[in-house]
């Protein structure tokens, strides 16, 4: 959000994609306690579900747009102006406008929240969600950082509240193959996956300015440090800003690590990793050239690189299967010519797409991870993309970048979750908020 407004994994600003949708992040710098959590009647069996959308640019505005075919936009809400005319002119909507996201909630006004903004505002604007009794589609990562993971989670689990996290490529019907293969053991025992995430953006220094009148600059930084406004620290390009994100890590490493992790089926114990701090003042300050490598409980080794062929490499005993969003390929997948797959279904999760049609590519995909994620609204059962499965999948991005600012190996507790005997890896698994932005 700035002049031009964010997506949480969305493209640079273009014609495209203001009749596409908008992104950007709604907040306010006074003391918050939260809104009611009083419980909310259900009306999914009797009528579509209101929808709320907060962050209305690129990405907010792909995710609304597949929601609106299972319910009604009711509001909008964006720190920026112009995003939220242009999200309010797109949609054809009447709905309510907001430039506070704790307004919306207040308004009562909607039965589910959809979260389109930049990653420092995803923890407190799901837990706010879920106290005010509404459910919540938020785009991937869940979190900035390991601490808030935690909050998440016992916030989720009091009220009761569904979510479903955007990592829609577990609707992808490629990177779901995938994963059935290796469960079946199409590849033998799983040894070792490589990820490659792809470079970190170098820029700066950048020139500091007034922030544009359409932009609520204070409201945009929301729990990170109150600093000048420079453009490029927001919209698309936050993601290179360690304060806003955790650069690719975090961003293609909240899908790729994800699905990686969903394969291991297991928990991670040691980290390490290296990468040359970026220094420029006033310029993007996430770590370049860099590298890390992670060990899980049952024995599996992931290496995270950012060069080479975007990614998945699952090697195994019996063969390797490589998967990205354009391909899925290896010998055993081959030989499902001859020795078809029997297909797994995940009972626990409401529908599990596996009876929608086969899906792949990000905007294709999204229609079933929405899917996914009304059905379990209604039904009252985990999405696919829940929340300790996110959890789980950004901590591990999250101490892999400790690990690269560390350079020194780490061991993690993933039951306590908390390094072992290491006092300053464990202060990283948080960061200092301002006052009125907490989450908590």
């Amino acid at each position: 959000m700035t002049t031009q407004s964010i997506g949480c994994n969305g493209q640079p600003h273009t014609r495209r994609s203001i009749l596409c949708g908008l992104a950007a992040v709604a907040g306010n710098c006074l003391p918050w306690s939260g809104v009611s959590a009083a419980p909310r009647l259900s009306r999914w069996k009797i009528e579509r579900p209101a929808i709320g959308a907060i962050g209305l640019r690129y990405q907010g505005s792909v995710i609304a747009q597949k929601a609106i075919a299972h319910g009604e936009l009711a509001a909008i809400c964006d720190v920026d102006r112009h995003v939220r005319e242009q999200a309010r002119a797109a949609f054809g909507s009447t709905a309510a406008i907001f430039e506070d996201y704790r307004e919306l909630l207040a308004a009562k006004k909607v039965d589910v929240v959809l979260i389109g903004t930049p990653d420092h505002w995803h923890a407190k604007m799901l837990i706010d969600a879920c106290r005010a009794g509404m459910d919540v589609y938020c785009e991937k990562p869940l979190t900035l950082t390991v601490d808030e993971g935690r909050v998440i989670r016992d916030a989720v689990t009091s009220t009761k509240q569904i979510v479903q996290v955007g990592s829609w490529q577990r609707s992808d019907s490629r990177f779901r193959l995938a994963i059935e293969m290796i469960r079946a053991g199409r590849i033998g025992k799983l040894q070792t996956v490589e990820v490659i995430l792809g470079k970190n953006e170098t820029g700066g220094p950048f020139e500091i300015s007034r922030p544009p009148k359409n932009l609520n600059w204070n409201l945009w930084q929301g729990q990170t440090p109150d600093v000048p406004y420079i453009a490029e620290r927001s919209h698309y390009t936050f993601r290179w800003w360690h304060e806003y994100s955790g650069g690719q890590m975090t961003d293609w490493g909240a899908h790729h690590i994800d699905i990686a992790q969903w394969a291991i089926n297991s928990l991670p114990i040691k980290f390490r990793g290296r990468g040359r701090p970026a220094t420029l003042t006033n310029g993007y300050n996430v770590p370049l050239d860099f590298s890390a490598e992670v060990e899980f409980e049952n024995g599996v080794v992931m290496t995270i690189g950012d060069t080479g062929r975007n990614g998945i490499l699952f090697t195994g005993t019996a063969g390797r299967i490589f998967v990205n969003r354009g391909t899925l390929d290896g010998t055993p997948v081959e030989q499902l010519a001859t020795n078809p797959l029997v297909r797994e279904s995940y009972q626990a999760y409401s529908g599990d797409n596996l009876s929608r049609p086969e899906r792949s590519g990000k905007l294709d995909a999204i229609i079933n991870h929405m899917g996914n994620f009304f059905d379990c609204v209604d039904s009252r059962r985990q999405p696919l993309s829940d929340v300790e499965s996110q959890h789980r999948s950004i901590s591990t991005c999250h101490l892999a970048n400790i690990a690269i600012r560390l350079g020194r190996e780490l061991r993690w507790n993933p039951q306590v979750e908390h390094f072992q005997d290491d006092a300053e890896a464990d202060r990283l698994l948080s960061r200092p908020q301002r006052a009125g932005f907490e989450v908590a």
